[in-house]
């Protein structure tokens, strides 16, 4: 590797790094205001505060990647451009190092982001669903006063008569309004939070459930036993699909063996996926907006960052309207970006003198 190409490589990947991560660090405190009620409500540590905060930044982490990644370009090639270090790596055949250096940073930036995408991401969620599990197992096993309804998630609330010195409990009631088209109600003598490995099942004993849909119909369904697991009422809408807590590789060693290639499981993987043609578009609509020197001088100068938030939006917005897929908007930047480079790349001819 030429000298020049590690040292634009270097310059543009710390840019990215840094804006990385504060835009991390300030997404996990914005996550531990939202998650206070861990503390607040439901009893927990300031530590289960913390790692509930950091697991729930990987989908954000993520769509603020790409934008980092141009960001940091953006702000390399404006410095290049005040200290006309831009105009000399043109004007002595400094392309390739240029060129090359792109390159880099889109290499490590799309093995990033889909490292964080396939893998980072599901297992997050998987240890995610785990401790809210666990907290909520904490709350109504031991944290929950007998006579106080309690919420243990928004949509859930929990009621019991009494608490036994064994850990049962008398009279439980839980009802759950999460789904707006189907009420379910528990009601039940005795309750007992159990553990089986990791997951923990509520065992409901004498009991009833009852199920109240929006159009009035109403069902009620008698039991001497029934387990719940913790984790599906400790969901904030319901209980996660499985898939969200696999990583891709194990989705596709899955389908491959079955023969099960479903659509969700496809779109899926399609959306992590997208997320590496984000980063390859966005860097390469950077270079050629800002890859290139210029001695024009505006009165009002735009701020570039905002130009590249404004393109990032634009194709989260077309990715997430259009009916072809979730790719949409990554592939069309490519296409336009590429074309924009084609264009700033091209030679020109150079106008001849008119003659005296």
């Amino acid at each position: 590797m030429k000298k020049l190409t590690a040292y634009l490589a270097r310059l543009f990947v710390v840019d990215a790094i840094i804006l990385f991560g504060v835009v991390c660090f300030l997404l996990w405190l914005v996550n531990c205001l939202r998650s206070f009620d861990v503390i607040s409500v439901k009893g927990q540590s300031i530590f289960t505060l913390a790692v509930q905060a950091l697991l729930t930044m990987p989908p954000l982490a993520i769509s603020f990647f790409y934008i980092c990644i141009g960001i940091g370009l953006t702000r390399a090639l404006q410095a290049l451009q005040n200290n006309r270090e831009l105009h000399i790596i043109h004007t002595s055949h400094g392309l390739k190092s240029l060129w090359g250096a792109t390159m880099i940073v889109i290499g490590a930036g799309v093995v990033g982001v889909l490292l964080l995408s396939n893998f980072v991401e599901p297992a997050a969620n998987r240890r995610l669903n785990l401790l809210n599990a666990s907290v909520a197992a904490d709350l109504v096993s031991s944290s929950l006063r007998p006579g106080r309804f309690t919420q243990i998630t928004p949509g859930v609330v929990l009621l019991i008569g009494s608490r036994e010195g064994d850990g049962e409990i008398r009279e439980f009631f839980a009802d759950d309004r999460r789904d707006p088209k189907l009420r379910q109600t528990y009601i039940a003598e005795t309750a007992r939070v159990a553990a089986y490995g990791e997951d923990y099942v509520l065992e409901l004993r004498n009991g009833t459930l009852q199920y109240a849909a929006a159009d009035g119909r109403f069902s009620q369904i008698a039991f001497a036993r029934y387990d719940v697991s913790v984790d599906r009422l400790s969901q904030a809408a319901g209980w996660s699909d499985p898939i969200y807590e696999t990583d891709t590789v194990t989705l596709l060693a899955q389908a491959w063996a079955t023969g099960d290639w479903n659509q969700p499981m496809l779109l899926l993987v399609a959306n992590r996926m997208a997320e590496g043609l984000r980063v390859i578009g966005i860097a390469i609509m950077v270079l050629a907006m800002l890859g290139f020197p210029s001695g024009k001088r505006t009165r009002f100068a735009v701020p570039m960052e905002a130009v590249v938030m404004l393109i990032a939006f634009g194709e989260r917005g077309i990715s997430a309207y259009s009916p072809i897929g979730t790719s949409t908007g990554a592939l069309l930047l490519i296409v336009v970006a590429g074309i924009a480079l084609l264009l700033r790349i091209r030679p020109r001819p150079i106008p001849l003198a008119a003659p005296l």
